[in-house]
């Protein structure tokens, strides 16, 4: 792996197609390559989705974010369909992504960069190509941006035109929630346009209602003394992330920026990495370490200290603040014995990373039924313990990330309305991964910005007995 990473540290001359000279995975396979050719460079003609200067300027927060200055939600779907672009659906996201963010800002004191997991999500990594019910075997569904999640011959062949359709869905989204928050819909003086209308927990929705009279009092009163409104609660900045998954699509939204000599994926603002395809020698580190977005890498138990070093090093050599993102997800039951070896060994090359705590992946388990699900005590467990490990360990948890919807499904057992295994079939919605509901994804922000008032309360920092509270 050393003699990989100089080699990569040397090469200087990177494009967008030169991770075509690695070893690519979890990439479906065409029956026409003609056909998929034609769709890449139309795609490649399509104007980008975002922009450099919107990048940027999220670079520049995240880096605010890496020195405790501010704080990640990433939120939104395992993975999006496009049945689910429509407006109705996609202000639920949005509306629970804003809730969450009101709560946090409250409890944690600090902005809230809001990082959305959408208008892109729409491709999958499998753990095997293939999918066997009743004895007939089919490619697995990797995502609408590839094929169908129907079990048959026509809807699993992978599609190239779907790559149209993604970019085309991911586009009528971006525009949709930029039109709203452009419009007032993220004004701080209206919390009251997201109200999802089914809180159905008392104690919670009290708890919410409080927090939002704090922040318009407090708004009032600025407003009263100083005469003049506070811009900055008018309008909240968004931006979009998906994982980097299918590399031609990626390739061909990304461009090379005259004014600012870099090459930028202009289909997202942050695309990352997954376990699978986090390979040194792999073709998306290859196409990752090129481009000028921050990046993420999703980091689990399977991963070598190494490993995690030598990711520093091909991905941020310049050691570029805001470049880097580790969002780690091991699971409750394995994040305190791995997660400080993984604080250390970052440490140890001199390089400074955003810690971003994944409490969802690590934490998947199926019932006896076959059926997905997540628990909530666990996600809130190792979000808990991983705020606990990176302050003892004089590092620093910068954010969450986290697979929700603002739809009312039942796919995690717990939470504040205790669901259980037996209610998970009256309103399991996902394709793909279990995700946590607006009720439960308002109780998590509403946890973590508890835990932060009682620590600045205590002075003292966080230990195995002071818990959040619950």
């Amino acid at each position: 792996m050393r003699a990989l990473m100089s080699k990569s540290l040397t090469l200087t001359n990177w494009h967008p197609s030169s991770w075509h000279s690695r070893p690519a995975t979890q990439q479906p396979k065409y029956a026409d390559p003609v056909a998929l050719e034609r769709v890449v460079a139309s795609l490649s003609r399509l104007p980008p989705l975002v922009v450099s200067w919107e990048i940027e300027a999220l670079r520049a927060k995240l880096a605010q974010a890496q020195c405790g200055a501010a704080f990640v939600l990433q939120g939104g779907d395992c993975a999006e369909s496009f049945d689910d672009c429509e407006s109705d659906n996609i202000a639920k996201r949005l509306k629970i992504l804003l809730q969450m963010s009101l709560v946090l800002l409250q409890g944690l004191k600090r902005p809230i960069i809001r990082i959305g997991r959408f208008a892109g999500q729409y491709a999958k990594p499998r753990s095997a190509d293939t999918e066997t019910r009743g004895g007939v075997t089919l490619p697995s569904y990797r995502g609408d941006n590839v094929n169908r999640p129907g079990f048959s011959a026509r809807e699993r062949e992978p599609d190239p035109e779907l790559l149209l359709r993604g970019y085309e869905r991911a586009s009528l989204t971006l525009n949709f929630v930029r039109a709203l928050v452009d419009g007032g819909f993220a004004d701080l003086h209206h919390p009251e346009y997201w109200d999802l209308g089914f809180m159905r927990h008392a104690a919670l929705r009290d708890a919410y209602q409080k927090i939002v009279d704090s922040i318009a009092e407090s708004l009032e009163f600025f407003e009263s003394m100083s005469g003049r409104e506070v811009h900055a609660a008018m309008r909240a900045e968004f931006y979009t992330s998906h994982e980097g998954l299918h590399l031609l699509s990626e390739q061909a939204q990304t461009r090379y920026i005259e004014r600012q000599k870099k090459w930028y994926n202009l289909s997202t603002h942050m695309p990352w990495i997954g376990m699978r395809t986090a390979n040194l020698d792999g073709a998306h580190i290859e196409y990752f370490r090129g481009i000028s977005n921050p990046i993420g890498v999703k980091v689990g138990a399977s991963m070598s200290a190494e490993w995690l070093q030598e990711l520093v090093q091909v991905l941020n050599p310049q050691n570029q603040p805001g470049r880097l993102t580790f969002i780690h997800r091991f699971g409750v039951k394995d994040i305190e014995q791995r997660l400080p070896k993984m604080i250390e060994a970052v440490r140890s090359t001199g390089s400074s990373v955003l810690w971003v705590c994944d409490p969802m992946h690590g934490n998947t388990e199926t019932t006896s039924g076959g059926v997905k699900t997540r628990r909530f005590d666990n996600i809130l467990g190792e979000v808990e313990a991983a705020f606990r490990i990176h302050e003892s360990c004089g590092s620093m948890l910068g954010g969450v990330h986290v697979e929700l919807t603002g739809e009312d499904v039942t796919e995690c057992i717990g939470g504040a309305r205790d669901l259980r295994e037996a209610d998970l079939a009256r309103a399991y919605k996902s394709q793909v991964d279990p995700r946590l509901n607006a009720e439960q994804s308002l109780e998590l922000a509403m946890s973590i910005a508890r835990h932060a008032k009682a620590l600045r309360d205590s002075g003292k920092p966080p230990t195995a007995t002071t818990p959040i509270d619950r």
